[in-house]
């Protein structure tokens, strides 16, 4: 939604999940598929990642966080990110938020490059970001979601037994480069 002069408004939707659930979705049938957790992650590459994926949905948190800022953030020891590849590709990515343990793990992060959606690839994906999650034995498992993110983003979360708990808006700069 345009609030004019380059802004969007979205509306942020908070959701949890206080239990993991009894099962994970299939990695669908199609191309070889791989997922890497990402140690000592370049910026240059997580740029790349959060362009790739976030410029559609105008992520702008981490968009012009210098190098130094944005390293000290995705290679702590709170921070886990891990890479999808198809076909030996970079696809999409998740990153966790665990520095408010035992309380919760947030998925910070997660999406899929465009080419790469409809292929049944982002509920695997995020089974395996709740799994990852769930690893860390927090007591809910914490996301959000806007309105400016893919339209099946939040049904998807939903289906995967994230509870709604939030909302509410924000003003963003439009992604424009």
């Amino acid at each position: 939604m345009a609030s004019g002069s380059g802004k969007l408004t979205a509306v942020i939707t908070y959701l949890e999940m206080t239990e993991r659930p009894a099962h994970r979705p299939h990695l669908p049938v199609g191309p070889a598929v791989a997922l890497f957790r990402a140690r000592s992650m370049m910026p240059a590459f997580y740029r790349f990642l959060y362009r790739e994926v976030g410029r559609e949905h105008h992520w702008m948190l981490r968009r012009h966080m210098d190098d130094a800022a944005l390293d000290a953030i995705i290679n702590a020891e709170t921070t886990r990110i891990d890479v999808l590849y198809v076909d030996g590709c970079p696809a999409g990515f998740f990153e966790l938020e665990s520095s408010r343990l035992p309380r919760d793990v947030e998925i910070a992060y997660f999406g899929l490059i465009g080419k790469y959606t409809g292929m049944g690839l982002g509920k695997w994906l995020l089974g395996a970001a709740i799994d990852a999650a769930w690893d860390r034995q927090p007591q809910k498992v914490t996301v959000h979601t806007n309105s400016l993110d893919h339209p099946r983003a939040l049904p998807l979360y939903q289906k995967m037994g994230f509870v709604p708990v939030g909302r509410s808006e924000e003003e963003v700069d439009a992604w424009e480069d």
